[in-house]
């Protein structure tokens, strides 16, 4: 079991424990169930799904990286495949506040980027704040999207985000969650292809600046990530910050990057190179590839 976890499954009742530590001790789990898994632990645990994701949200926050504000939040999305994909809030020294992931941002892109085609609910131990609210406000899944919260009835993003303003006002059609591919080329190495693939799915309704990247730990394991805009622009999601996403799920660390590819068109009207290679900086990696994305 990776060590970010032992204080929190310490803290779960035994029949969850002992239902757990099989899936906890695998050494490829990557912060995200199937669903047998689900099924598995409903049915050792004696617990109904929503009860069960209020009861795995203390996992999720151990995920949580917060130097600055010491406060960690945890979150679990729950996709319409059936997969549970935990998300949590993230921080980084030496950057600004933009470069932060909420703890719901983390889960949505986590499944997003692990190919969920949609999301049924979200669970998470605290209120989501307006930014996660504009930002989920994106999925396709839309305002039907069901939030659950520790000791409150579950309610939906409706509920939360009244006369919300989003992607169908500006009549966008194709919403974060859906099938896409924009058709750039696949070149370079096996780290640009990576970072090229993810351009291809990213989701940039609102300026068209399709941006991936590609990131290569110490331990040489590859994470890619794409941008994610939003109708409000604020609460979009930089590529890096969704590569980073997938590589604290893993159970990595954040400063062991070696090396990164970053793909975008250098005429976009968005550009992600220069605060791309300011936090990377930050975290301790120097090496920072620039490609520019081309039409298949």
């Amino acid at each position: 079991m990776h060590l970010r976890f032992r204080p929190a499954f310490a803290g779960l009742a035994a029949d969850l424990q002992a239902a757990l530590l099989p899936m906890l001790d695998a050494e490829d789990f990557a912060a995200f169930f199937t669903p047998d898994q689900v099924k598995m632990l409903c049915q050792q645990s004696g617990l109904d799904e929503n009860a069960l994701a209020l009861a795995l949200l203390p996992l999720a926050a151990a995920c949580a990286i917060t130097p600055i504000s010491l406060f960690d939040v945890g979150a679990i999305a729950r996709g319409n495949s059936g997969h549970w994909y935990f998300g949590a809030n993230m921080e980084f020294i030496g950057t600004t506040m933009q470069q932060t992931v909420h703890a719901e941002q983390s889960a949505v892109t986590h499944a997003w980027l692990r190919g969920e085609s949609g999301l049924a609910t979200i669970t998470v131990n605290y209120t989501p704040c307006g930014h996660c609210r504009q930002f989920m406000n994106e999925l396709n899944s839309g305002t039907a999207l069901r939030i659950s919260l520790p000791n409150r009835p579950v309610t939906t993003l409706a509920d939360y985000l009244p006369d919300a303003f989003g992607p169908r006002d500006l009549n966008i059609t194709s919403l974060v969650m859906d099938n896409v591919d924009h058709g750039y080329r696949l070149t370079g190495d096996a780290l640009t292809q990576m970072a090229i693939a993810a351009a291809n799915r990213s989701h940039a309704p609102y300026s068209q600046a399709h941006s991936g990247i590609a990131l290569q730990t110490a331990s040489g394991t590859c994470y890619q990530g794409g941008y994610i805009e939003n109708a409000a622009f604020n609460p979009s999601l930089p590529p890096l910050q969704a590569a980073l996403i997938l590589l604290n799920m893993h159970g990595e660390n954040c400063q062991q990057i070696t090396r990164a590819v970053l793909a975008e068109n250098s005429e976009a009207r968005l550009r992600q190179q220069p605060a791309t290679a300011a936090a990377l900086q930050a975290l301790g990696c120097h090496q920072l590839d620039v490609v520019t994305l081309q039409k298949a």
